[in-house]
């Protein structure tokens, strides 16, 4: 089974018909065409529910939990948004599938703590609706190490990461982070603060690189500093990509995913050239 993203990813693999999706949504075109997408892409069967009622009962007359549901903003008895309350107070992770948006409406569904969200404003978007849920439902195999001596950022980045199901692991120096990439070969991508009072960013960029090739890792440097050739300077260091604090949630959830679909495609090729690690 493959698959093709509408950003690039690219997904290799097993069906993914084990999880259980519930789909929130009382068009009964839109319904159709991502239920018949999940299926013919994924192996996935939908679950639809039309209006709150059906929501309810699907959520909670379940033989097992739902993987991730996707929801309209408002459906018939929860005109005012109470399907996301509810989705998030049963702890299911839901991306937000929705025709009407501003900036408002953004900033109040991202408050929810959603995984994502989805526009109806193109023709592409139910196939932008599949590659977010297949990043969900995958993203589970990418191990992220987070690297940051302020236990705050470290806590916010652990959170965000794993509301995208992410494996995430944490350090609190560049030694520590040294050490954990040692036990932890299966770390995919590290993303490290430049300040820090043992070794630096760029230092900690430079003693990964020595260790780890492209092929095998990518390393993302965030600071909150205003200077400009921060970035340049990691990227000289052997870094992949910058990203400047505080984030906007979409463009760093983006960064991360370009540079893990980059990761395996390089792995892809790597192995098909049986390039050594």
């Amino acid at each position: 089974m493959s698959f093709f993203g509408v950003s690039g990813m690219y997904y290799s693999g097993e069906s993914l018909g084990e999880h259980r999706i519930v789909l929130a949504e009382d068009s009964n075109l839109f319904a159709s065409m991502v239920s018949k997408r999940l299926k013919e892409l994924f192996d996935i069967d939908v679950i639809v529910c039309r209006d709150y009622e059906d929501l309810q009962f699907a959520v909670e007359n379940a033989s097992f939990p739902a993987s991730l549901a996707i929801s309209n903003i408002n459906l018939p008895g929860a005109e005012n948004g109470e399907a996301l309350n509810y989705l998030i107070e049963m702890s299911v992770p839901t991306i937000v599938f929705t025709g009407s948006f501003q900036e408002s409406t953004r900033e109040a569904i991202l408050a929810k703590d959603i995984v994502d969200y989805v526009i109806k404003d193109s023709v592409f978007a139910v196939d932008m609706l599949a590659e977010s849920v297949c990043r969900f439902l995958t993203n589970q195999k990418h191990h992220v190490l987070i690297v940051d001596d302020s236990p705050t950022a470290r806590a916010l980045l652990t959170t965000q990461l794993k509301r995208y199901n992410f494996r995430t692991s944490s350090a609190e120096s560049g030694a520590a982070a040294l050490e954990i990439l040692k036990n932890h070969p299966d770390i995919a991508l590290v993303i490290t603060d430049y300040n820090m009072p043992d070794i630096d960013g760029f230092e900690l960029t430079r003693r990964i690189r020595a260790a780890h090739g492209p092929h095998q890792l990518r390393i993302i440097g965030v600071s909150s500093s205003t200077n400009r050739l921060l970035s340049a300077r990691f990227l000289k260091a052997g870094g992949n990509d910058f990203v400047v604090r505080p984030f906007v949630n979409e463009e760093f959830y983006c960064r991360v995913n370009q540079n893990l679909d980059t990761l395996t495609k390089i792995r892809t090729l790597s192995g098909a050239m049986k390039i050594p690690a």
